[in-house]
């Protein structure tokens, strides 16, 4: 046995891995071939392997804004429309496969699931009748039936954009939530943000250790694992997407309307000509 400084820690060599002290957890990592230290959670194989396009995720110019203070009201309803849209079809297939091995330990209705809570949020910005005043855009649409597919073919894919969005939501999606309270002055009781609100989680940050706890001890392999990091990319590509078109569409809602704005103004200039 052999035993080396690491990182932060010490580690111990043990067959074809080591085992690390990290930050006092003891971890097992194998190296690769320039021998460096690999991960084998699932949870810090997700983190490595995701970490180019989650930054990229947090970089779009809808982000960037929301982050600025700088949403408006209408493009925040576009995008609560997507989050439903997209939370509706993963937490339908997450109840579909709740008793599967791979997502059993996973399955956290009452504290993660948010279909309900974009409901109420849609309602209060739509009013009445707000499902016939939404419809899914084509990059929504696009990342709802990559979500069915997986529900259908590979359950355990699924933990991967489990991952992706509530993670997310329980780490920036607070920070977001007082931006956005704050920005479009939405009234201090919270209507309009119950998507940012788990009243089932009393700590974020313990339930966060929870749920990545109980993902690392999935018994899953290695190539089983590796394909729900490549997952995760994809949904964070999918979530980019979303953003952009979301953008996108309100930008060209914006455009409508002052073309319209201009096309009356030119109307009621011809009428004063007219009258005058």
């Amino acid at each position: 046995m052999r035993t080396e400084d690491a990182a932060d820690g010490k580690s111990t060599a043990n067959g074809g891995g080591v085992v690390c002290e990290e930050r006092g957890v003891t971890v097992l990592r194998y190296r690769d071939s320039d021998e460096h230290l690999l991960p084998t959670d699932l949870s810090e194989m997700l983190a490595a392997g995701t970490k180019e396009v989650h930054e990229k995720a947090e970089n779009t110019e809808f982000v960037k804004d929301f982050l600025r203070g700088r949403i408006r009201k209408e493009l925040f309803k576009l995008g609560h429309v997507a989050l439903f849209f997209t939370y509706s079809a993963m937490e339908e297939q997450i109840e579909r496969n709740k008793e599967h091995p791979h997502l059993a330990a996973l399955y956290f209705p009452h504290e993660l699931h948010r279909r309900d809570a974009l409901a109420r949020d849609l309602q209060y910005f739509y009013s009445e009748g707000w499902q016939n005043q939404i419809s899914v855009s084509p990059a929504t649409q696009r990342y709802v039936e990559r979500i069915q597919q997986i529900g259908q073919d590979e359950p355990a894919l699924l933990v991967a954009h489990a991952y992706t969005r509530y993670m997310g939501d329980l780490s920036g999606g607070q920070v977001l939530r007082k931006v956005a309270q704050r920005a479009m002055k939405l009234p201090p009781t919270g209507e309009g943000l119950n998507f940012y609100q788990f009243d089932g989680i009393h700590s974020a940050k313990a339930f966060k250790q929870l749920y990545r706890s109980r993902m690392n001890e999935l018994e899953l392999d290695t190539h089983t694992k590796q394909k729900i990091v490549e997952e995760a990319i994809l949904a964070f590509q999918f979530n980019v997407e979303v953003s952009s078109a979301v953008e996108q569409s309100w930008c060209f809602s914006c455009d409508l309307k002052r073309v319209s704005y201009l096309k009356m103004s030119v109307i009621k200039k011809g009428i004063s000509d007219l009258v005058y």
